[in-house]
């Protein structure tokens, strides 16, 4: 199944995608894509429905809909750095021994088409697609790398955005540059596992303005999902709903020589094999008083 929500933001009404550009209602089955429906096992539970409706004709079709993040706010956004070793090398560090882990603030998610919004005082904004991890259950402590399969509710495309500058030379706290509002699109939909046959052999893609900047693989991850999984089990536990944005591949902004940096104006597209695809304009500061 594909998940999607539609809507406005904050009114995102649950759903599936079918035949490609309509998709199956679920508010009335379900309240959300969110803790409670993933670990009370929902996406069984929506299987059925979903086949009976789209059977029967029951589909709208998403037309001008703005389609929102798959996922309502998760208890919390984990990230790997430096997890494709190529991406490393341009950055200047090395390759790391074990996951790099940092968290994002949750409420930077927003859905695959909104606007990504420059925060005030950056000067260094940058891009990274990648590959997002959906947890499917409570998790902690997992005894094998198989064992965070069943942990695992799906996978989602996402744009891991980031500012250099709060990022590398305000502390050395990657949290600041990560958190901004709008800094972690994500979508369009969220792809169940069954729906994947080879996680590790999806290619990568983003241009800014037409022009492509990263080409990749999950193939050349240094760390694959399941190891991810596996490994962030032994240090907390992952709830329901958990997000996990699992490394970029090379050609961020701040790989090139000189380095490129988005401005207002720009445009982002992105996406990765089966897991649809993203565009966002980038916009300006919020000025002082306007509305959040």
């Amino acid at each position: 199944m594909k998940l999607l929500r539609i809507g406005s933001f904050g009114a995102e009404k649950p759903a599936v995608l079918v035949g490609g550009d309509s998709y199956v209602d679920l508010s009335d089955v379900v309240t959300d894509f969110d803790e409670g429906f993933f670990g009370s096992g929902g996406l069984e539970r929506i299987r059925p429905v979903v086949a009976e409706r789209a059977a029967a004709g029951e589909t709208r079709p998403i037309g001008n809909e703005r389609i929102g993040a798959p996922i309502a706010r998760p208890h919390q956004i984990l990230c790997v750095g430096l997890n494709f070793s190529d991406h490393a090398a341009e950055t200047g560090q090395a390759v790391p021994s074990e996951p790099i882990l940092f968290t994002k603030s949750p409420n930077t998610l927003v859905g695959p088409f909104d606007d990504v919004r420059i925060p005030r005082g950056a000067t260094k904004p940058d891009w990274e697609v990648e590959l997002g991890i959906v947890i499917g259950k409570r998790t902690s402590y997992l005894e094998s790398v198989d064992d965070a399969r069943d942990a695992i509710a799906g996978w989602v495309l996402v744009n891991d955005v980031s500012e250099r500058a709060f990022q590398m030379e305000r502390g050395g706290q990657w949290l600041k540059g990560k958190s901004a509002e709008t800094f972690n699109p994500a979508g369009p939909w969220l792809v169940t596992r069954d729906e994947v046959p080879d996680v590790l052999a999806l290619d990568m893609w983003l241009d800014v303005n037409g022009t492509r900047r990263q080409t990749g693989s999950t193939s050349t991850m240094v760390f694959d999902p399941y190891f991810i999984v596996h490994y962030i089990s032994q240090f907390l536990v992952l709830e329901p709903g958990d997000l996990i944005n699992t490394g970029t591949p090379p050609g961020v902004g701040m790989g090139f020589n000189p380095p490129v940096w988005l401005n207002a104006g720009d445009v982002m597209e992105l996406g990765i094999d089966g897991l649809g695809v993203q565009r966002q304009n980038v916009i300006a500061s919020r000025t002082e008083g306007e509305p959040k």
